[in-house]
């Protein structure tokens, strides 16, 4: 997938081998005279978690929904990062490290949201491996 914004875009790379993946990683870095360290640190701009959610907040939450869906009872994360390309990271590692939903993920353009749900202990596990993996990216701080 490509995405070309003004400030910031995306370009999302998939494969069954992940050797591949950073073949082509290390070869565009190459190709543009860049190193991973040159990337801008990610900010968690905000995070949120809503629990116990309504019969009637549930309705109103999946109405858009494609996929995964939120229960009444359920607990929903809300983080937003930026620059939002970061979103597909946290979402990834969430749901790597927890039995999670992820609901949305928008990460396209200067700031990401993640929208996750789940219940039980997973969705403590799911948005702390959120936050971490934002937390741990290094980087060059953004500048204005």
């Amino acid at each position: 997938m490509q995405v070309v914004e003004r400030l910031y875009g995306m370009l999302e790379l998939h494969s069954d081998s992940q050797a591949d993946v950073r073949q082509a990683g290390a070869a565009i870095l190459e190709a543009l005279e860049l190193k991973e360290g040159d990337r801008v640190k990610p900010r968690i701009v905000s995070q949120q978690v809503i629990r116990n959610i309504s019969d009637h907040h549930t309705q109103l939450i999946n109405r858009m929904r494609h996929g995964n869906m939120v229960v009444p009872g359920e607990t929903m994360f809300i983080m937003e990062v930026a620059p939002a390309a970061y979103a597909a990271l946290a979402a990834n590692e969430a749901e790597k490290a927890a039995n999670i939903n992820v609901l949305e993920i928008r990460a396209v353009g200067s700031f990401g949201r993640i929208y996750l749900g789940g219940g039980g202990k997973d969705r403590e596990v799911g948005w702390r491996a959120a936050v971490q993996a934002i937390e741990s990216v290094t980087g060059k701080e953004y500048k204005k």
